[in-house]
């Protein structure tokens, strides 16, 4: 029996080279791992609804696998781009840390006070700071250079890192080495710590003078009932030392050899006396008295001189 032949524009082609053509070409687009071309064209895969998938993905491209399902099973982000080339992928970007994270991905302790701040927080921080012996001045409520070498200090000895600035890890353990500051620790009288009183200032109502802390203290049976910041004389004209006696006041004087005002003076030896100074005032411990004690607070010393009694005690130590 003849095989039969088909007869395309007078030209006969036969039935077995047909086949052997078409196989060819399914082989060759195999092995390219060409992409579905636009639908119509007859040499794109069929989709179920049998228009060709416009789709395919880029795994199924580069393993060539000549199954149809495989190749409609494409991705959208994989589409090919407008003028028919494949599409790059997208850049990956590394994931962000949280804010406030550490290196090591464990999370940081937030900053509570730092350099620069001002409030009643840094304040207390100050004062817990100086029961501890890490602050030696009096709580300003200003985190300064100062603050923050007392805050190092402070965290080298609780075995915590040294960064100057307080953390919720450094106020918690600050908070259970310290007792809550009274008002006086919170805003001290004097700029200076008081020292240890003397033993004669123990008994009896004293003017508890150290030359040690640079500081005054009003006690009344061994009591602090108040106190200041005051300036000795210098070396060529020092203040005496020993335990002596209010001799007599005066509201307004005018020293007769130095001629300058001495407001509020209690003299205790000879020519010497606790009064306030402007100088004191203004220049602080940049200068120095003729040999009495200066006092930069007029209206504490105002309060004082009018408690002070002559005859009182008058204590100068170191």
């Amino acid at each position: 029996m003849k095989r039969s032949s088909t007869v395309a524009r007078g030209g006969v082609v036969r039935g077995g080279a047909v086949r052997r053509v078409v196989l060819a070409a399914v082989s060759v687009a195999l092995v390219a791992g060409c992409t579905a071309q636009a639908a119509g064209t007859g040499s794109g895969a069929a989709g179920p609804s049998g228009s060709a998938s416009a789709q395919p993905s880029a795994s199924a491209s580069a393993s060539a696998s000549p199954s149809a399902s495989e190749s409609e099973s494409a991705s959208p982000e994989a589409s090919p781009t407008d003028d028919g080339k494949a599409p790059s992928s997208s850049p990956t970007f590394p994931t962000p840390e949280p804010s406030g994270s550490a290196s090591d991905g464990a999370p940081s302790s937030p900053v509570l006070m730092k350099d620069g701040d001002e409030n009643e927080q840094v304040r207390e921080l100050q004062a817990r700071l100086r029961q501890l012996k890490h602050f030696d001045r009096a709580p300003t409520g200003f985190y300064g250079s100062m603050t923050a070498r007392s805050v190092k200090s402070f965290q080298k000895k609780q075995g915590l890192t040294g960064t100057g600035s307080v953390d919720e890890t450094t106020w918690q353990r600050l908070l259970g080495a310290s007792r809550k500051p009274t008002a006086d620790e919170l805003k001290p009288s004097t700029t200076n710590a008081l020292d240890t009183p003397a033993p004669a200032c123990m008994t009896g109502r004293v003017l508890c003078i150290s030359k040690e802390s640079r500081t005054l203290a009003w006690m009344i049976d061994g009591k602090v009932v108040s106190s200041m910041d005051v300036r000795f004389g210098s070396e060529n004209t020092p203040t005496r030392e020993g335990t002596f006696s209010v001799g007599w006041k005066a509201r307004e004087w005018t020293s007769t050899i130095y001629h300058t005002p001495m407001p509020y003076a209690m003299f205790f030896s000879g020519g010497q006396a606790v009064h306030y100074s402007s100088d004191f005032a203004a220049r602080g411990y940049a200068g120095a008295s003729h040999g009495c004690v200066n006092v930069r607070d007029r209206a504490k010393l105002a309060v004082l001189f009018d408690q002070v009694k002559v005859g009182d005690k008058v204590v100068v130590h170191w």
